[in-house]
């Protein structure tokens, strides 16, 4: 490594992470002032994958990769929608030859990128490249310490991709363990969420579903060891820290909330498919090309029978933001109440305070969240 490449990259790093969250800002500003357009979308570009854990639905080993000008095509047409995040997943989504292409155009259509992957592809030169072409955010599933037959994705075969990546890694990374029946050890995601954080990523814990999406409760030991991982010390913006939805999965129960899926949240298929989620394929099942203004509002509006029980967590998200632009002041009532919960002693930090200030009702406020959405929006 030169010398100066040791001082540049943590910079670099800076810069990156600044930019990442002004953009992240216009994306709150913008589902704020619209309730009508995709917040985030998830492609599939290729459904192949190397491994074959046997929880998971969403793979099979014989798929061709979807031509590049298809996806291409695909992320215009994400982007004339106004979608404002894409997530990149698969299969495995870097057995893809033109996945940085893929990455380069979403950013120069204005759309966060993200790549969840199962990290085996990962090099030191892979990562750098991942930095060339702009991605935004990047998510590795870790299901155990040593592989076993459920799944290969463990932390003796990833260890050395973690510091390649919290080396070389200009991108946000997030370390997400499992928990749930499969999991022979649920011990082992509290030791995958230490190393995460010793190597300076962010650390989350999922739970996980069966082939429908739907929860499958928490056996007392995975159950303490959840507990335990939700620590005091988290950022006030991580949803485990607040998300009512993951606390009642946890435990089993159903959750009360309307599912915006087809609406704010999109899944595209390989075959181009519009679905809800990756759990729920086949509802609706419109091609993206035919997809509009009308199918969006209609599909967010829209009962799903799977809302109660549901686990896919980057539609909570979704739904949560809506939440907010809808009744920011209970929203923010309960973060601040789940967080005193865990830690009596905790104040709310300046930007929740500034969030407050801009968006609680009242008719000053309404004037300074419309100046503010307007602002953001220009510089978008």
């Amino acid at each position: 490594m030169l010398p100066w490449t040791k001082y540049s990259r943590p910079a670099r790093r800076r810069l990156r992470s600044v930019d990442r969250r002004l953009r992240e800002a216009r994306m709150f500003a913008r589902a704020m002032a619209s309730k009508h357009h995709p917040i985030a979308a998830q492609m599939v570009p290729i459904r192949r994958c190397n491994l074959a854990c046997t929880y998971c639905n969403e793979f099979d080993a014989v798929s061709p990769p979807v031509p590049l000008a298809e996806m291409l095509r695909r992320v215009d047409l994400l982007a004339a929608l106004g979608t404002t995040i894409m997530t990149i997943s698969g299969g495995e989504p870097m057995l893809h030859p033109d996945l940085d292409a893929i990455i380069r155009h979403i950013r120069s259509r204005g759309a966060i990128a993200t790549l969840i992957t199962n990290g085996y592809f990962l090099t030191a030169e892979r990562i750098q490249r991942l930095n060339r072409a702009g991605l935004d955010y990047l998510q590795i599933s870790i299901d155990n310490v040593t592989p076993d037959e459920t799944s290969k994705k463990s932390l003796k075969v990833l260890d050395r991709k973690l510091r390649w990546l919290a080396e070389y890694a200009e991108f946000a990374v997030t370390v997400n363990s499992v928990l749930g029946s499969p999991v022979r050890n649920p011990h082992d995601a509290r030791t995958i969420a230490e190393r995460a954080r010793a190597l300076g990523l962010t650390s989350t814990v999922g739970i996980l579903h069966d082939g429908g999406g739907q929860l499958q409760p928490l056996a007392p030991p995975h159950m303490a060891i959840y507990r335990d991982l939700l620590e005091p010390d988290q950022k006030m913006f991580s949803f485990a820290q607040y998300d009512r939805f993951q606390r009642n999965i946890s435990q089993g129960l159903p959750n009360a909330w309307h599912c915006r899926a087809g609406g704010r949240f999109l899944y595209i298929c390989e075959d181009g498919l519009v679905h809800y989620c990756s759990q729920q394929r086949g509802r609706p099942g419109i091609p993206l090309e035919r997809y509009t203004r009308a199918d969006l509002e209609r599909e967010a509006a829209r009962e799903k029978p799977c809302q109660p029980f549901c686990t896919v967590s980057c539609v909570h998200q979704t739904a949560m933001l809506d939440r907010f632009r809808e009744n920011p002041r209970q929203v923010i009532s309960e973060m601040i109440a789940a967080r005193q919960e865990r830690n009596p002693g905790y104040r709310p930090p300046a930007v929740l305070n500034a969030l407050t200030w801009m968006f609680l009702d009242g008719p000053v406020n309404q004037l300074l969240s419309k100046a503010a959405s307007r602002f953001l929006r220009a510089r978008s």
